[in-house]
């Protein structure tokens, strides 16, 4: 799910250039040593942001020999993003460093899961259904970096808050939070820098219908529960060095770049409890494919900016649908139709009520997520909705859509 989908699950049971035109990669944020200045973006070469030097995965993993928190930032459907990922923890491997890997991907209650599939007592069939209850993008583009870490014998740590605590502090508040659901979250989450809500409000595209004449506070809202999902990481990946004295342990947090990007999310949140030195390193595409060329970001975006090919679209099929589980029937409900993508050709509207696909039940969203996983681009997918008091059976055929480049974009 995207950054927009999962917000936009919150919104209903209760991050693109965007406000105010503002482009992620160009905002004059975050570290004031770094805001005011370019670093360039080269394939297949990572930048030092505060030299503007260029480093192998190697020289990188130096660079880092005195970081024990490392964030790296995703693209969850792109797969340069995790070939990404998944380099830098072979080259801190290889510099002789402990390295543990934290998971966006599985709450912390899941710990279960991770340590069977670490450990080896359960087969990759037998791990895949808590994959995608718990996540849902498709399982390879995760899966070199998962029998990695098996064969190596690294640790993966869940990190994140359930996702029914986030929506109750959309929903109610810090304040009116259960006892239950207040011991799941730090005590201590900072949700008010200026920063931090620009970079929240330019993650939005200006046609998405969610923020459309958002009050002040209905963006704090919605900033809160993005902090809680920042601060919950941090505690968590915090607590791992807390208890692991070793200088050579480093925890390597993989993680949608949303989290990441201008020290702003996790590693500020981080600050409360690590004292300790922290990197972030950002895979940057170094094409847009409707702007046209990207040859630099705004120094401040990441310590490090690893350049890696663009990519037309998701390399395994997505359908382009945000959802939300309804809370009487529990079926899932259509929050979102993004534009440009499958879901929006076939014709799916905001209000539809996913009952088959198939012809098999789609009961939850591991059912949804498993069924669209064993899909190829070109092929087809039969659904049936119920939308008001009818049954309707929505053809959908799984194509990528080019992006059309602004008329400018090829000119230097």
């Amino acid at each position: 799910m995207t950054v927009r989908g999962a917000l936009a699950a919150l919104l209903a049971a209760s991050w693109c250039a965007g406000a105010a035109g503002e482009e992620i990669l160009r905002l004059p944020i975050g570290d004031p040593a770094r805001r005011d200045r370019e670093a360039p973006v080269v394939l297949d070469a990572v930048t030092d942001t505060a030299s503007g030097g260029l480093l192998t995965p190697a020289e990188l993993a130096a660079k880092l020999a005195d970081v024990r928190l490392v964030l790296v930032g995703e693209e969850h459907v792109g797969m340069d993003f995790h070939r990404v990922e998944r380099r830098v923890i072979e080259a801190l491997a290889a510099a002789g460093r402990k390295v543990v890997v934290g998971l966006e991907m599985y709450p912390y209650p899941e710990q279960h899961w991770l340590d069977d599939w670490t450990e080896g007592r359960i087969s990759e069939e037998a791990f895949l259904p808590s994959w995608y209850r718990n996540w849902g993008y498709n399982w390879l583009y995760y899966r070199d970096i998962f029998l990695f870490a098996r064969e190596k014998g690294i640790r993966l740590v869940a990190i994140n808050a359930p996702r029914e605590v986030v929506s109750a502090v959309r929903q109610k508040g810090f304040q009116g939070l259960t006892p239950e659901e207040a011991a799941h979250i730090p005590t201590k989450i900072d949700t008010k820098s200026p920063d931090h809500l620009r970079l929240f409000k330019a993650s939005f595209d200006e046609a998405t219908s969610f923020h459309v004449g958002s009050s002040d506070a209905q963006w704090q809202a919605m900033l809160n529960a993005q902090c809680v999902w920042d601060a919950t990481m941090a505690w968590n990946a915090a607590a791992v060095l807390t208890r692991d004295a070793d200088p050579k342990t480093v925890v390597v947090v993989l993680v949608g770049a949303g989290h990441v990007q201008y020290g702003l999310g996790i590693e500020r949140q981080a600050r409360q409890w690590y004292p300790g030195k922290i990197a972030s390193v950002i895979p940057v595409e170094v094409e847009d494919p409707k702007k046209g060329p990207v040859s630099a970001v705004q120094a401040s975006y990441a310590n490090f900016v690893w350049g890696v090919p663009a990519e037309i679209g998701p390399l395994y099929p997505d359908l382009g649908l945000a959802t939300h589980t309804r809370p009487d029937d529990k079926r899932l409900e259509v929050l979102d139709v993004e534009k440009d993508t499958p879901a929006a050709a076939a014709g799916f509207q905001v209000g539809d009520v996913l009952l088959t696909l198939d012809g098999t039940d789609v009961a939850d969203r591991e059912v949804l997520a498993r069924l669209v996983a064993g899909k190829r681009w070109g092929d087809a997918a039969a659904f049936t909705v119920r939308r008001g008091d009818a049954t309707v059976a929505v053809p959908v055929v799984l194509r990528r859509t080019v992006p059309e480049k602004k008329a400018d974009a090829a000119k230097p």
